[in-house]
């Protein structure tokens, strides 16, 4: 783990320990009665080792890759990514299209915003209720029913503004 003070908020990675991380999720299906299936556990098993959000056509390659479940085609892993995004296994960044493996698990689907990095592409997870809660009660003060959060701030990192000396 990095120098970071607190992991969650680590600019490099969100999941430290990709087994770990899978083996968690197993944990949290079985507490709220899900079935984490073979083909869904290796999809999610390839997000968690990854270094950066990983985009759907670059996630089906790495499916493709090996003889393992999934690899008969897109359809199964679309509906892999379904689940873990809608039981908050993961999180989809809309902007990038591209998928991050949440760094708690054992919650069920959360808003959260996102800082994504233009030049290294390093997704940070914010976690920071104040800013969800304010976006909420905003919207329905202004009549609003809001169903789901999408907040993601692009620009430019510590490590890459650090780097092209700016």
């Amino acid at each position: 783990m990095s120098a970071h003070a607190h992991a969650c908020i680590d600019p490099r990675h969100h999941v430290h320990d990709g087994a770990a991380f899978v083996a968690a999720v197993e944990r949290a299906c079985r507490e709220r009665g899900l079935r984490l299936t073979p083909i869904r556990a290796h999809v999610l098993g390839l997000i968690a080792d990854a270094e950066q959000p990983l985009k759907a056509y670059d996630l089906l390659d790495r499916v493709r890759e090996g003889n393992g479940p999934g690899a008969a085609g897109p359809p199964t892993v679309y509906r892999a990514l379904d689940f873990l995004q809608a039981n908050g296994f993961i999180h989809k960044l809309q902007s990038v299209n591209a998928f991050v493996a949440c760094h708690h698990p054992s919650t069920a689907q959360h808003s959260v915003p996102f800082l994504i990095c233009d030049s290294c592409h390093a997704a940070i997870e914010l976690e920071d209720l104040a800013i969800v809660a304010a976006l909420d009660q905003r919207a329905r003060a202004l009549g609003f029913e809001p169903r789901a959060q999408t907040l993601e701030v692009h620009g430019t990192c510590a490590a890459c503004s650090d780097a092209g000396g700016r």
